[in-house]
């Protein structure tokens, strides 16, 4: 066991509406094989555990590990490639990178960047769109079990609208995956998630394979886009003949409690209840929908629905790893939406970032914050290397204010420890 002692901030609750923030300025926290069995005042928990070996957290704070419920693995190296909208970033940009992943070791090299990018960030655990090559999701899920990270992934598969080398038939689809979940599906940190890519690339014949591969593997998730962008949105309609986007989706009995779906900036109530009543989650993509000019998104409406939302950094749309500038970016974006905008304090932007993810990946009985139970996912953030953020922190009016700060200020750069199950998987002290 070891005895963890910090400042300890994590946000707990039901749904975001109802979050609170709990904080323990002087907590000791007990670990044991990777599970946290103890928590409180550290002079309390140290009397119920002497002898233990005592890591001592001085300054900072310690936080949840991150959970990112929408990345794109082979995306990494095209990062700040700006200027025009969804669809024509795509063509332009994304798409030509993602062809390059016949190459295995392109591949491994990309997964490298990817899973320790992820880990320096402080992001623990994330839904990971694959690649569309077999071979380099099967190195990524090597790769990320091999570093540490807890991941959902999968084989993102297509039969149009795409170029040659990124499409499949609906049969090669579902045994390719079928293969890959096998392989990796409940083996340690991994998990699988069947990814269609979008409706606008996937016919009704591929979404019914994807149907088929949630029916025969027990606890996969889904993973998927939808109203991204009013173009996107206008052509899946036509070419499926759906009143919504979401329709092309839950007309194969895809959407449900472990399904998440990226985007939704441009929802129509009906789907808002849908999504709602099938415990289905939204991931909230801010930088990107900025980048994209793809729109601002509703974070009211989705919760006056009930709608589960949590947060995504949509590398390579998304401007980086860090969940932290996603929280800021989020509650900018609510600020300029005014009153039909969703007013966010620093709890509602720590929830978001992890417990929130957790829920949507059905995860919350084993990580998103850190109670009693819950696995030793973890942060510490210490801004050693940070002058304005460390002064600010030393100046802050309360726990919550100062948590405000780290997610105005703080960098990757000010993390020191990142923890998964217990180990020591990134930061400067690794």
């Amino acid at each position: 066991m070891t005895l963890y002692r910090a400042t300890v901030l994590d946000a707990v609750g039901e749904d975001l509406a109802g979050c609170t923030l709990r904080v323990d300025e002087d907590a000791g926290i007990v670990v044991r094989d990777g599970t946290i069995v103890a928590r409180g005042g550290f002079a309390d928990v140290a009397g119920h555990h002497p002898g233990e070996p005592v890591v001592t957290l001085d300054g900072g704070m310690l936080l949840p590990g991150m959970v990112d419920t929408h990345v794109h693995f082979p995306q990494v190296r095209v990062i700040g490639e700006l200027g025009p909208p969804l669809l024509e970033w795509l063509d332009r940009h994304a798409l030509p990178e993602e062809s390059r992943f016949t190459s295995d070791a392109y591949a491994d090299a990309v997964a490298r960047e990817f899973v320790r990018g992820l880990l320096q960030s402080g992001t623990t655990t994330a839904l990971a769109f694959g690649a569309h090559q077999a071979a380099a999701v099967d190195e990524l899920f090597t790769v990320a079990a091999d570093e540490g990270l807890r991941l959902v992934a999968g084989l993102v598969v297509s039969d149009r609208m795409l170029p040659a080398g990124l499409l499949c038939t609906p049969d090669e689809a579902y045994r390719r995956s079928l293969e890959l979940a096998t392989r990796w599906h409940g083996v340690g940190r991994m998990r699988y998630a069947v990814t269609p890519r979008f409706s606008l690339s996937a016919s009704d014949p591929m979404l019914e394979a994807c149907a088929a591969l949630l029916r025969d593997i027990d606890g996969v998730h889904f993973a998927s886009h939808i109203n991204e962008n009013d173009q996107e949105i206008r052509a899946v309609k036509e070419m499926f003949g759906a009143a919504t986007y979401l329709e092309t989706y839950a007309g194969h009995g895809l959407i449900g409690r472990r399904s998440v779906l990226a985007h939704n900036v441009h929802p129509e109530d009906g789907e808002l209840d849908l999504l709602a009543r099938s415990g289905a989650s939204v991931a909230h993509c801010p930088t990107s929908n900025a980048v994209l000019g793809s729109g601002l998104f509703p974070l009211r409406r989705h919760v006056d629905a009930g709608v589960r939302v949590s947060l995504g950094s949509d590398v390579g749309a998304g401007t980086g790893f860090f969940l932290p500038k996603e929280g800021l970016q989020a509650y900018m974006i609510q600020r300029l939406l005014g009153a039909e905008g969703y007013p966010l304090g620093a709890r509602h932007l720590l929830y978001l970032a992890t417990a929130a993810g957790a829920q949507a990946l059905d995860m919350a009985d084993s990580i998103g914050d850190l109670g009693v139970g819950k696995r030793f996912d973890a942060v510490w953030i210490s801004p050693a290397v940070n002058p304005v953020l460390a002064s600010c922190l030393a100046n802050a009016d309360s726990p919550e204010d100062a948590l405000a700060r780290v997610f105005t200020l703080a960098t990757p750069n000010d993390i020191e420890s990142v923890w998964v199950d217990g180990v020591l998987v990134g930061g400067r002290g690794r």
